[in-house]
């Protein structure tokens, strides 16, 4: 969730993204995942609550990404588990794009 620290970071072009597609983006020494499903973006945290695995090698079912280490899924979305093992929510960002860039709130 965003605070009033939060800033706009430059992550890519739009274009960078295909549909049903999504992107590690690394920043701060933190770890990100950009998705973009059925026209819209998404941002998540990039490791896995569980295990700390990185979820760029996991599979992405609609607004569901899996975790390759032991299958643990979340909603893009919100950020919420949708499937153990994992039992702690990722954090999720904003998006937007201006022009063709794409920017994630940090």
């Amino acid at each position: 969730m965003a605070t009033q620290d939060s800033e706009w970071i430059f992550v890519d072009t739009v274009d960078a993204l295909d549909e049903e597609d999504f992107m590690r983006f690394d920043h701060g020494g933190e770890t990100y995942i950009l998705y973009k499903v059925k026209g819209e973006m998404f941002a998540t945290d990039g490791l896995c609550t569980h295990e700390a695995q990185h979820l760029e090698d996991g599979v992405l079912i609609g607004h569901i990404i899996e975790c390759p280490l032991h299958q643990g899924r979340f909603d893009i979305r919100s950020g919420k588990c949708a499937g153990g093992p994992v039992c702690e929510h990722l954090n999720t960002y904003r998006v937007k794009i201006e022009g063709d860039k794409l920017f994630i709130e940090l």
